[in-house]
């Protein structure tokens, strides 16, 4: 997908197999990928250090709510697109964002951002 060539979106997930796979998918759709970290901790060192263009994050990271991280980016102005198996997400400052589903596809993965970027999605053509 054109419209995500070069952008460097950190990926934040706990579960190994889903990590990999989220990396996978926007390395396909030409992203760069951040991380993808595996505790808040990391996350938060990522969000306060790296240049990014978007987040992919897990709500629920090894028990812990991915709230600090989410406020990182947030007063960063990184847009933030929240993967969950747990339906909507509220997140401890009020603050309301994009989420997808888990399990979720390549399309899903591209649907989400660009909403969470403000971007109309563009399904590739080639």
């Amino acid at each position: 997908m054109s419209w995500l060539n070069g952008k460097r979106i950190l990926v934040v997930e706990d579960e190994a197999l889903i990590a990999v796979m989220v990396e996978d998918m926007l390395t396909d759709m030409g992203s760069s990928v951040v991380g993808p970290a595996a505790t808040i901790e990391a996350a938060l060192k990522l969000a306060a250090t790296e240049m990014l263009d978007a987040a992919v994050l897990d709500v629920n990271v090894r028990g812990e709510r991915i709230d600090p991280v989410a406020d990182a980016l947030l007063a960063r102005g990184v847009p933030m697109l929240f993967a969950t198996g747990y339906g909507e997400v509220k997140l401890a400052n009020g603050h309301r964002a994009t989420v997808i589903d888990k399990p979720y596809t390549q399309d899903k993965l591209a649907r989400g951002l660009a909403s969470a970027m403000g971007m109309a999605f563009q399904r590739s053509t080639g």
